[in-house]
């Protein structure tokens, strides 16, 4: 097992700055190599205290501003639109920073797009369910409604 400090959020693991405990093969192979993750040291407890305190500088304010954004987001689909060809598909695919610029431009604010999850490849025009981590514990369930640019 390995000691890491996570760098990044990762889904099903912990956030930036958490220490965990990983199998080596997934330590050596994924999340180092991918940046999400530093092994830890004894040295490397001064950059926990650096990270939690970039996280919470980026952290929604409250819990109250978490909700009153989840209810936003609920409330109606989110458009984005794409460039499409014949019968629905688009060229290319939504991404999550897609997601995100459509939520910043309706003036719901910023979001991390490292918060979105899409769960599937969303290729074609239509509706589609996304799942938007606000904090720990506040999940926002938000629709999007992909449509053709004309």
């Amino acid at each position: 097992m390995s000691k890491l400090i996570l760098t990044n959020e990762v889904s099903g693991l912990g956030s930036a700055g958490d220490v965990v405990e990983v199998k080596d093969g997934y330590a050596r192979n994924y999340l180092i190599p991918n940046g999400l993750a530093v092994v830890w040291s004894k040295g490397g407890e001064k950059q926990v205290t650096s990270i939690r305190a970039a996280r919470q500088a980026r952290a929604i304010a409250s819990d109250e501003d978490a909700r009153n954004l989840k209810a936003k987001l609920e409330q109606g689909p989110i458009k984005i639109t794409m460039r499409s060809g014949l019968n629905g598909r688009l060229f290319g695919a939504v991404k999550t920073a897609d997601v995100a610029a459509a939520v910043s431009a309706l003036g719901y604010g910023e979001l991390d797009k490292r918060k979105i999850e899409l769960g599937t490849t969303i290729r074609s025009i239509g509706r589609y369910e996304v799942t938007i981590r606000l904090t720990s514990e506040i999940v926002a369930k938000a629709t999007i409604q992909v449509v053709s640019a004309k």
